[in-house]
């Protein structure tokens, strides 16, 4: 099967194969607005739009302003139109509010949703009552399987590498074990920051890339000042793998370890093995203060618009694909 038989449409035209993922946090409205303007996929949790009691549902807010904007671009730069966006919903059950928020991106009709941590039948079905393709994030061949058996479109292989909460396995094994039985939308995360990575991504097999770190270090994503800074300055070296901090093995930027008082080359294997805290206080959050960039991180050298980012991995990747051709 052929890339275009195998994409749907909302998949296609971009200027570049990529959906920008959505990182807890550092993902908001004027990241996925940027994003798409400069010609990828651009992509929040729901999770992100936080709630106050008693104000408007910020979720609600947010999907308005995205669709509102990139209508209105696309209405002045008809030659031009922005990419399309995509939110991703928590599937887990100790998500109380799935199901609102699941009504909610029914009602704007958004285009992409990309699930995570259990794969939903119902949500599945929601999605596609408004023509919204669902790719759902896995780290292994089984959960890939069980994704596409409860009405996943396109699988999203989390490999090794990844920020945060990334798989133990290699790209080269994750994606040939799921292309060996799956000729569907085939998306890879995990350390591909370069254009040169994005090409290799689609040799190996996926269709897209699904980039996040170099996004964090952009002036329009809502990471803390100091944590865009660090991620310009180090490499994969300066990240270290623990499941110290949510239970589960993650990708956390060592520089922010220290600074929370710990010794990032001396965790304990798992919580309240002797850990201490800088002054005595409690265990650090995760993603707010302990950072998890994937280990491309190297190749960000400062803090830049995301049109500049976009610039650079699409010039990147057509001169690596030139000198494949060659």
């Amino acid at each position: 099967m052929t890339e275009n038989e195998r994409l749907p449409a909302v998949l296609k035209g971009l200027r570049i194969p990529v959906i920008g993922s959505p990182m807890f946090i550092i993902s908001g409205p004027d990241l996925v607005i940027a994003q798409c303007k400069a010609g990828i996929i651009g992509s929040f949790p729901t999770l992100n739009a936080r709630e106050e009691k008693g104000e408007p549902i910020e979720l609600d807010i947010w999907l308005q302003r995205i669709t509102e904007e990139l209508d209105h671009h696309n209405q002045i730069n008809p030659d031009n139109p922005a990419a399309p966006f995509a939110i991703n919903l928590i599937a887990h059950r100790t998500n109380a509010r799935l199901e609102r928020d699941v009504e909610i991106c029914a009602k704007w009709r958004v285009p992409i949703w990309i699930t995570s941590l259990g794969a939903r039948p119902e949500v599945n079905k929601a999605a596609h009552s408004v023509d919204a393709t669902v790719l759902h994030d896995v780290i292994n061949n089984t959960y890939a399987h069980k994704a596409i058996s409860k009405g996943a479109d396109g699988l999203i292989a989390v490999a090794a590498g990844a920020g945060g909460h990334a798989g133990k396995q290699s790209p080269f094994a994750l994606i040939t074990e799921i292309r060996s039985w799956f000729d569907g939308p085939l998306l890879l995360a995990g350390a591909i920051s370069t254009g040169k990575a994005l090409l290799a991504a689609q040799v190996l097999g996926a269709d897209l890339g699904y980039i996040g770190s170099p996004f964090i270090a952009t002036t329009e994503s809502e990471a803390d000042p100091a944590y865009k800074e660090i991620i310009s300055d180090s490499g994969a070296e300066d990240i270290v793998n623990s499941a110290v901090f949510t239970g589960i093995p993650g990708n956390y930027l060592k520089t922010s370890v220290t600074r929370s008082g710990l010794d990032p080359d001396n965790l304990p294997v798992s919580e309240g093995n002797g850990m201490s805290f800088k002054g005595g206080g409690s265990k650090p959050k995760a993603w707010k203060e302990i950072w998890g960039p994937g280990q491309g991180i190297g190749t960000v050298q400062a803090v830049a618009p995301v049109a500049e980012t976009i610039d650079r991995i699409e010039r990147e990747y057509t001169s690596a694909l030139t000198r494949l051709k060659t």
